[in-house]
């Protein structure tokens, strides 16, 4: 379980199959206390295991199945990745809880300036924006962001400088893949609805049931 909020921005050596699956590499600047085999560790927001480490760097196997769901694959040598590691017990929850399972790879459709600030809109599949709602939470690259607009397949985030010179979403640009992962109570609202025969969720609904 992560927060959302970054902790480190590495930068990804390799991305290469190994036998028959790939791994990756990437450098960081050292935690305080090192990095433990068999940890996990969200790496623009896909939570992996950490197969060996050392001061600086460590290495983690993926899964085909994560490759083919995020935007991982899309990354070259020298990129810069988001990188947190997994919620301890007892630590500042500052974000929102995030799994690690990204749901699926957006695109970021357009960058709109206002004022100081950058809203980002990001295309996305009628069913990841049927659970999502206006000022919930959303996670792309890894990053716990608040919703300021909806669509049928899109929402909007708005981004203050301060997030863009701290995460690697400063090096993205309209038309790049994105991972998103949606909020963790939209997804159970709406397996239980759509067992119900209705999948729509609106911040109204959740109102009346009790969850806001």
């Amino acid at each position: 379980m992560f927060t959302g909020l970054v902790q480190r921005v590495g930068v990804l050596r390799r991305l290469a199959r190994s036998g028959d699956g790939c791994s990756l590499e990437i450098a960081h600047e050292p935690w305080k206390d090192r990095l433990a085999l068999g940890e996990s560790v969200a790496v623009q927001g896909a939570c992996l295991t950490v197969t060996s480490e050392s001061d600086g760097f460590f290495r983690a196997d993926v899964l085909d199945e994560t490759l083919s769901r995020t935007a991982l694959r899309n990354l070259g040598s020298g990129a810069r990745v988001n990188l947190e590691r997994a919620l301890a017990v007892g630590d500042r929850l500052g974000g929102h809880f995030v799994s690690g399972h990204v749901d699926e790879r957006g695109i970021l459709d357009r960058i709109e300036p206002r004022g100081r600030d950058a809203a980002w809109r990001v295309g996305c599949s009628p069913v990841l924006a049927a659970m999502t709602v206006m000022k919930g939470s959303v996670a792309l690259d890894g990053v716990s962001l608040t919703v300021s607009g909806l669509g049928d397949d899109w929402f909007e985030v708005n981004l203050i400088p301060h997030t863009l010179a701290v995460t690697s979403l400063g090096d993205r640009r309209a038309g790049d893949r994105l991972n998103v992962e949606g909020d963790m109570l939209g997804k159970y609202v709406a397996r239980i609805l759509g067992a119900r025969g209705s999948v729509a969720i609106t911040g109204e609904m959740l109102a009346e049931n009790g969850f806001v």
